[in-house]
C-alpha cells in the first residue's frame, strides 16, 4: 500500500454559528487520485483550502510527508491549486502564464523553456505558446491553468471544481485528459466537485461529504454498490430508496413483499433502509414466476437505455432502467435478485431533541415553546428528551403563530412518501416524513401536535 502523503487529524472549521467542518480525519496516499464530492455547502472546498493553506482551521492538524504544515503559509507548501475560474493573467500569453511561477523562483531561461515545452506537450497545447489566453476556449484555458500549476513541480495538485465552467462535451473530454495526466505524472491529485459522475469516472478513491462530515470513503465501485447510508445512495447515482423491515438474516420485507437478500447481522424485525439501483430491477412481459407486478406509468428513451417509472402492486413508485421499452399503461412482471438488494441501518429511528421543562404542559426545544403532556416526575427547568416520530412533524408553507422555522436541506423519495431533513439554524435538524412536495432550500414552519411529543429523562 502506498505511503500516506497528507494526513488530516481532527480538523474543524466554523463561520459564525455554522459548523462547516466537524472533526475531519483523513489519510491521502501518495500518487492517488482522490475526489471529494458532496452538495453545495457540505465543506469540501473549505477542506481543500485548508490543505492549501488559504483557510486556517479552528482546530486540528494537517501534515504533509510527516511534517506538520498547519501553520505554514501557502507559498511555502509544496503543492499548487487549480481554481474553478482559471485565474490566468490576461496580459500574458500562454507561454508566459505557464512560466510565471518559475520566473519568480529565478529559474534559468533554459530550464524554464524546457519545462514549459514539456508541459505544453503534456496538456496537448504544443504550438499554442504565443496565443493570447483570451482567444482560447474554456477547455484550453483550463489546460493552461493546469500546466501553470504543474510548472513548479508540486507534490500535490489541488483541483477546485476545475471542470464546472465547461460545457458537457468539453467536460467529458477534460475528464479523460485529467485522468491521463495523472497516470503520466504519478502525482497526488485532490479534486473537489459536486458532480457525482465526474467523481466516479476520475478517481481511485471517492470521499462523500455532507454537512461538514465525511459520510463514506471508498473506491468508486464501493461507493456505488455499497453505500453506507441513504444520503450516499441518493447522492451517488440514481436509486430506489425504500423503507423496509429485516425479518431475519437473509430475509427482508419492503414494498409489501418478502424478498431473499444476502445481508446478515440485523435484529429481527429491525426497521431498515433498502437501496436498489434502477438497473437491478428486471422487468418482463410474462407475469408467471415473478415476485410482484406493476403498471408502467412512463417510459423515456435515455440514449443507452429506457427509463421507466412503474407503480408496484402495493402502490410504490419504482424507477427502472432497461434496454427494452415497455408501453405506459401495460402490466409487467418484476424481479429483484438477492444480491441486488442493499440493506442499511437507519440513521435515526425518530427525532430526539434536547428539551427543558417549562411547566406541566409545556417544554422548550428547537428554540421554541411546545405544548405537550409532561410526566409528573419532571419539574420546571428539568432537562429532558423530547421524542417525535418523523411522520408526526407537520410542515407549514410559511411560519405562523410563533412556530419555529427551518430550511429544507435534503429530500429522499421513499417510493410512497418523501423523507426530508429540515435544518434549524443553531439547533438539531428535524427529520420529516410527508406526502407533500418541497424543494431543497424551501423555508418552512415546523408544527408538532401536543399528543405527538413524548417526554422522557435524558438517559432513557
Amino acid at each position: 500500500m502506498a505511503e500516506t502523503i497528507i494526513k488530516i487529524e481532527h480538523v474543524s472549521k466554523s463561520y459564525g454559528r455554522g459548523n462547516v467542518l466537524d472533526d475531519i480525519n483523513l489519510d491521502i496516499r501518495k500518487g492517488e487520485f482522490i475526489t471529494i464530492v458532496g452538495p453545495s455547502g457540505c465543506g469540501k472546498t473549505t477542506l481543500l483550502r485548508i490543505i492549501a493553506g488559504l483557510v486556517q482551521a479552528d482546530s486540528g492538524t494537517v501534515s504533509l510527508g510527516g511534517k506538520d504544515i498547519t501553520s505554514m503559509p501557502p507559498y511555502k507548501r509544496p503543492l499548487n491549486m487549480v481554481f474553478q475560474r482559471y485565474a490566468l493573467f490576461p496580459h500574458l500569453n500562454v507561454y508566459e502564464n505557464i512560466a510565471f511561477g518559475m520566473k519568480l523562483q529565478k529559474k534559468s531561461e533554459e530550464e524554464i523553456d524546457n519545462k514549459v515545452r514539456r508541459l505544453l506537450k503534456l496538456v496537448s497545447l504544443t504550438d499554442y505558446e504565443e496565443r493570447d489566453v483570451n482567444s482560447l476556449s474554456g477547455g484550453q484555458q483550463q489546460r493552461v491553468a493546469i500546466a501553470r500549476a504543474l510548472a513548479n513541480s508540486p507534490q500535490v495538485l489541488l483541483l477546485d471544481e476545475p471542470l464546472s465552467a465547461l460545457d458537457y462535451k468539453m467536460r467529458k473530454d477534460m475528464q479523460m485528459e485529467l485522468k491521463e495526466m495523472h497516470k503520466k505524472l504519478g502525482l497526488t491529485f485532490i479534486n473537489v466537485t459536486h458532480d457525482q459522475e465526474e467523481a466516479i469516472t476520475l478517481s481511485d478513491t471517492v470521499i462523500v461529504m455532507n454537512e461538514g462530515k465525511i459520510q463514506q470513503i471508498g473506491t468508486p465501485e464501493d461507493i456505488y454498490n455499497e453505500p453506507c447510508n441513504s444520503f450516499v445512495a441518493d447522492f451517488i447515482g440514481a436509486s430506489n430508496i425504500l423503507d423496509g423491515t429485516m425479518i431475519q438474516d437473509r430475509k427482508v420485507n419492503f414494498i409489501g413483499h418478502d424478498f431473499d437478500c444476502v445481508d446478515e447481522g440485523f435484529a429481527e424485525n429491525e426497521p431498515v433502509d433498502i437501496v436498489i439501483r434502477p438497473e437491478d430491477i428486471y422487468i418482463v412481459n410474462k407475469l408467471e414466476s415473478v415476485q410482484f407486478t406493476g403498471v408502467v406509468k412512463s417510459c423515456t428513451f435515455k440514449g443507452v437505455h429506457y427509463e421507466m417509472f412503474v407503480d408496484s402492486d402495493n402502490g410504490y413508485e419504482l424507477m427502472i432502467q432497461d434496454y427494452n421499452a415497455f408501453e405506459p399503461g401495460s402490466t409487467v412482471g418484476l424481479i429483484i435478485k438477492p444480491q441486488d438488494i442493499q440493506v442499511m441501518h437507519k440513521y435515526k429511528m425518530e427525532n430526539t431533541f434536547d428539551a427543558v421543562v417549562i411547566d406541566s404542559q409545556h417544554v422548550s426545544f428547537l428554540g421554541s415553546e411546545f405544548e405537550c403532556t409532561v410526566p409528573e416526575r419532571f419539574k420546571p427547568d428539568d432537562k429532558v428528551t423530547a421524542h417525535v416520530a418523523f411522520d408526526k412533524v407537520d410542515l407549514l408553507d410559511y411560519c405562523q403563530d410563533g412556530k419555529p422555522e427551518g430550511k429544507v436541506r435534503f429530500i429522499i423519495y421513499k417510493g410512497d412518501h418523501y423523507h426530508l431533513k429540515v435544518y434549524k439554524r443553531g439547533q438539531t435538524s428535524v427529520y420529516v416524513d410527508t406526502n407533500d412536495v418541497y424543494d431543497k432550500g424551501d423555508l418552512v414552519g415546523i408544527n408538532i401536535a401536543p399528543e405527538d411529543i413524548i417526554i422522557t429523562a435524558c438517559d432513557e
